[in-house]
């Protein structure tokens, strides 16, 4: 989850409301503290507010693309404009893992593509699933080890497009 347009945190709190109620059988389980973090790509916006969740779901009610479309339902609701890619946004959900799925699509890959590259994600998702092995055997440590990225508090800085040294 990030957002760095308005108030990022109270954004990110919005998000998670609406997404425990979206649906039956769809339950935060878990979320990581928010983070203040550099922006990736189009670096000329203001930094970002980012924190991992994890839902508990229903694999009868929901399938990985029923989950991303229920997130791009919340980020419409809350006024999500995708007119400048990697730019600036109010609110931005992926969908990251989804159990041990592994697929590739048009629609969606899983797990997310980029997020080995990304100290705003690993770090984070490491506060809620610290022993996780992600794509390839590697834990999030060993993911991390090869990124040039900062932390410092609750901030994460990281280098141009975050590609592993």
């Amino acid at each position: 989850m990030g957002s760095n347009q308005g108030d990022p945190e109270a954004n990110i709190e919005e998000a998670l409301h609406r997404l425990e109620h979206y649906g039956s059988d769809l339950r935060l389980d878990a979320q990581s503290p928010l983070y203040r973090t550099e922006p990736q790509d189009v670096r000329d916006q203001p930094w970002f507010v980012n924190s991992v969740v994890r839902f508990k779901v229903g694999s009868d009610i929901w399938a990985p693309e029923g989950l991303l479309s229920a997130l791009q339902a919340v980020e419409a609701k809350m006024g999500r404009v995708r007119d400048v890619p990697r730019g600036p946004r109010i609110i931005d959900l992926d969908l990251l893992l989804f159990g041990d799925v592994v697929m590739q699509g048009e629609y969606l890959t899983l797990p997310h593509p980029r997020m080995m590259r990304r100290a705003f994600v690993l770090v984070p998702l490491r506060d809620i699933a610290p022993g996780l092995l992600l794509p390839g055997g590697v834990s999030i440590d060993q993911a991390l080890a090869g990124l040039s990225f900062g932390l410092d508090g609750r901030n994460i800085s990281q280098k141009q497009g975050g590609q592993p040294l």
